[in-house]
């Protein structure tokens, strides 16, 4: 598997670098960095260059954000796996990681969730931090495309995102901080309240009202 980091910081670079060459040798894993960058359009050309596995992106850099360069690997290619690594939690940031498909955003201070979300990415989850997953309410209430779902509550527009973003039933659950049990009766209230027969229909109905 091979990881492409990007961060204006050299020393916060070679530090990921090097706690994640140093686990993935203690755990015998076909892990390795590619590459490393200090801005978005380096990371766009790493990219394309090396065609990593997954990406550890920061958000605010020179020349280009992390964003902006996210924004178009994914276009390019849909299936790229970008976890966005920041010390930022504005809500702006959170969002815009979250429309373009970010699969993880955490804190690049959480030095010992680095490697695990690495992992669990490879496998096809989304991770986000505590403290992300702590902001997440907040900031999509802000934000005016999920404001105007109209005739849903708060938490059913938490609910239908997530659906949205392919999580199964435990992972929302492990997000929104509910039981496995509480989020399979809410799905089912939800499909019942918009008039839908299953999770496909309910993201379909997300990406046409708010996308």
């Amino acid at each position: 598997m091979k990881v492409l980091i990007i961060d204006d910081d050299h020393l916060v670079s070679q530090g990921i670098k090097t706690i994640l060459e140093g686990e993935a040798r203690r755990r015998k894993d076909d892990i390795v960095i590619c590459a490393t960058g200090s801005n978005g359009r380096e990371a766009i050309e790493l990219y394309d260059s090396h065609r990593p596995d997954l990406v550890l992106m920061d958000i605010r850099m020179p020349e280009m954000t992390g964003i902006e360069a996210g924004r178009i690997i994914m276009e390019r290619d849909e299936q790229a796996k970008i976890i966005f690594l920041t010390t930022f939690l504005e809500d702006e940031y959170i969002i815009e990681a979250l429309k373009i498909g970010a699969k993880g955003y955490i804190i690049k201070t959480d030095f010992a969730g680095i490697y695990p979300a690495l992992e669990a990415v490879l496998k096809g989850q989304r991770i986000f931090g505590d403290q992300i997953v702590d902001r997440l309410p907040h900031a999509l209430r802000k934000d005016s495309r999920i404001r105007d779902l109209t005739g849903l509550t708060e938490k059913e527009n938490q609910l239908i995102y997530w659906v949205a973003q392919g999580l199964s039933n435990q992972e929302i659950a492990q997000q929104m901080s509910f039981s496995e049990g509480t989020i399979r009766n809410y799905i089912s209230s939800l499909l019942e309240k918009l008039n839908l027969r299953n999770r496909t229909e309910l993201a379909v109905y997300y990406y046409k009202n708010l996308q």
